[in-house]
């Protein structure tokens, strides 16, 4: 399979003076999606986790709504790319036989060859969660993200989508060049784990626009963290879906933005539901 990141020669001027040498860089690849042997989607993406991708892009996209859903797997490099054959069980068959839709995503696209209006804005699943965390919490999941950012430590040009819980810390954490295939990564390993977001944090490198909240209310995360600032209709979303938005997040503290009360003062039990 490709590797995730490549060795290329630069030339680096600094200080008025110019030096030769290598530098590590993200490989970004088209990978297409297909299901039942008709073509669905392409995205642009890192080849890593990809297991992973297929399992999460199916359940945020509301191609399945479960991975046992899933009947099996292909994973095929090919000269232009790789194809992520899967196989649907029925009777999930049938029914995407009836909504198919085709899409091309560029890295940076979340919403690319959505049909109607209706299916961009389409309502989200309700996430009912009264799991609450604390400022030391936030911190704590934002220390453990940098840490184990290891392809951007290399390359400097990924974003990454974690998860975190109070009582095991860094539960997984997955990275792409795209935003959206970093949390849809995060969201198929969760499931691969048999478990969805219940009771911990989504934290991401990127900002926060629809559709990365649409993804999170499919994977039921309570709490979005993100470095970025969110935008408005971000906002209004998760304020339906029940999610809690915290943003602009740094070590020196974050801005929350909606359901606050999932967020309590140091002191109290972070376990008692609000």
């Amino acid at each position: 399979m490709m590797e995730a990141v490549s060795s290329v020669a630069r030339g680096v001027w600094r200080d008025g003076i110019l030096k030769h040498g290598a530098r590590s860089v993200p490989e970004e690849v088209a990978v297409a999606f297909s299901y039942n042997g008709s073509a669905h989607a392409v995205m642009m993406a890192t080849p890593q986790d990809l297991a992973d991708f297929a399992a999460g892009f199916s359940l945020t996209e509301g191609v399945i709504g479960a991975v046992s859903e899933i009947e099996s797997l292909d994973i095929v490099e090919t000269a232009p790319g790789i194809d992520l054959r899967i196989w649907l069980a029925e009777p999930q068959r049938a029914i995407l036989q009836e909504r198919r839709r085709f899409l091309a995503g560029p890295t940076g696209c979340g919403l690319c060859g959505i049909e109607s209006l209706e299916q961009a804005m389409r309502p989200q699943p309700p996430v009912l969660d009264d799991t609450v965390f604390s400022p030391a919490d936030i911190m704590a999941a934002l220390t453990a993200l940098t840490a184990r950012q290891l392809l951007h430590k290399r390359t400097s040009a990924v974003h990454a989508a974690a998860f975190w819980t109070q009582a095991e810390g860094l539960v997984a954490l997955r990275e792409d060049v795209g935003r959206h295939n970093a949390l849809d990564k995060l969201t198929g390993a969760l499931a691969g784990l048999g478990r969805t977001g219940r009771g911990g944090l989504g934290v991401l490198t990127s900002r926060l626009s629809v559709e990365m909240v649409q993804k999170a209310a499919v994977a039921q995360i309570p709490v979005l963290v993100a470095v970025s600032a969110p935008t408005a209709l971000a906002l209004r979303t998760a304020q339906e879906a029940g999610i809690t938005i915290v943003a602009v997040a740094r070590q020196d503290g974050f801005e929350v933005f909606t359901h606050p009360q999932r967020i309590i003062e140091e002191g109290l039990d972070a376990h008692v539901a609000r």
